[in-house]
């Protein structure tokens, strides 16, 4: 039987007011909660084991081998192509962030803090954060994942330089959302797709977390925006258009909801059982992509969601890991393992971005 939504989110809002809040509004919870019908959720402690946090340690060291120490490509996975981007060093920085480290302090500070560094000279006067000269892929999702990235290290460290960029950023994103309320690959407001846009829902809820302007309307918009993408077997499609339903794309769709403040009724229940039903479909190049949502939504829904989900794709992803400590994608095994250690880190709740 699984947990209802609604039933969690009463539990949580009576916590949020007993035991009050983080930094950026997010309640501070046990670990150990029981959140409707005596069940009891299973702890940090009892998901991530020792071999799923040897798991996690390889991981992080290996992104840390990879990452540039010196020169203009400082901070970032590689000089050119998707391990020159921005966005796997934002999902690379987001690894780090989950173990506990922040910029400058903590086990991986010093690789946070040149993500950051990276990011910050890789934003334009406009807003845009890409590489300059074309050099790394770059586009709308590489964009939504920097700025994500750099909420998180601004929520820390109140860092002045890093809030103006941030600024821009926004202000970039605001700019470039279509009159159906979506996004698409460049910065510009003439199309959208749900897995772009999904991207910038994340990135603006957090800026707005950390304090940033983010206007209601646009708000409005993308909720409106997302709810139409859902059809009546719970998925969620690519466009609005038309296109067919996917894991990822459903994924993604619940968590800007959940994200959204959207935390019960039907659209929830489809979208949850969806994901159940599909998982199988979570493969090829949208395995890591597909999975970094999942594993949100169905920490968002809790209770028995969570303890069946989690331990299926932690024994998924330790199964996957090769001896170096990386995960194999067809992007970059920078991307994979990135993403494979925010997945196993995701019980940890160390990052407000994630939090419930």
């Amino acid at each position: 039987m699984s947990t209802s939504p609604s039933s969690r989110r009463q539990f949580l809002r009576q916590s949020a007011q007993l035991a009050g809040a983080g930094a950026l509004g997010v309640p501070l919870l046990g670990a150990n909660a029981v959140v409707d019908d005596g069940v009891r959720e299973l702890t940090s402690e009892e998901l991530i084991d020792a071999r799923t946090q040897g798991a996690i340690d390889k991981g992080l060291r290996f992104l840390a081998s990879r990452q540039i120490g010196r020169g203009v490509d400082r901070g970032a996975f590689g000089a050119s192509s998707y391990n020159g981007s921005v966005g796997i060093c934002g999902i690379a920085g987001l690894a780090f962030m989950c173990e506990g480290s922040t910029p400058g302090i903590g086990r991986y500070g010093k690789q946070v803090e040149a993500c950051t560094q990276f990011l910050i000279r890789n934003t334009s006067a406009t807003g845009y954060i890409a590489r300059a000269g074309g050099r790394g892929t770059g586009n709308m999702y590489g964009h939504g994942f920097a700025m994500l990235c750099m909420t998180q290290a601004y929520g820390m460290t109140r860092q002045k330089e890093l809030g103006q960029k941030l600024r821009t950023a926004v202000k970039l994103t605001l700019s470039s959302q279509n009159d159906e309320g979506g996004w698409r690959y460049q910065p510009s407001p003439t199309d959208a797709d749900l897995s772009v846009t999904v991207c910038q829902i994340m990135a603006l809820r957090a800026a707005r977390d950390a304090g940033i302007t983010v206007p209601d309307p646009s708000r409005e918009k993308t909720i409106a925006y997302v709810k139409k993408s859902q059809i009546d077997d719970g998925g969620f499609r690519y466009t609005l258009r038309g296109g067919h339903t996917t894991f990822a794309l459903t994924a993604a769709g619940l968590v800007s909801l959940f994200s959204a403040g959207i935390y019960d009724g039907p659209q929830i229940e489809k979208g949850l059982h969806y994901l159940k039903k599909n998982r199988s479909r979570a493969e090829g190049h949208y395995y890591f992509y597909g999975h970094y949502y999942a594993v949100q939504a169905m920490w968002h829904a809790g209770g028995q969601w969570w303890n069946d989900w989690y331990p299926q794709i932690r024994d998924s992803l330790l199964k996957k890991q090769r001896p170096d400590g990386s995960w194999s994608s067809p992007y970059s095994d920078e991307f994979g393992t990135a993403m494979a250690c925010i997945i196993l880190q995701m019980p940890n709740d160390r990052l407000p971005v994630f939090a419930r």
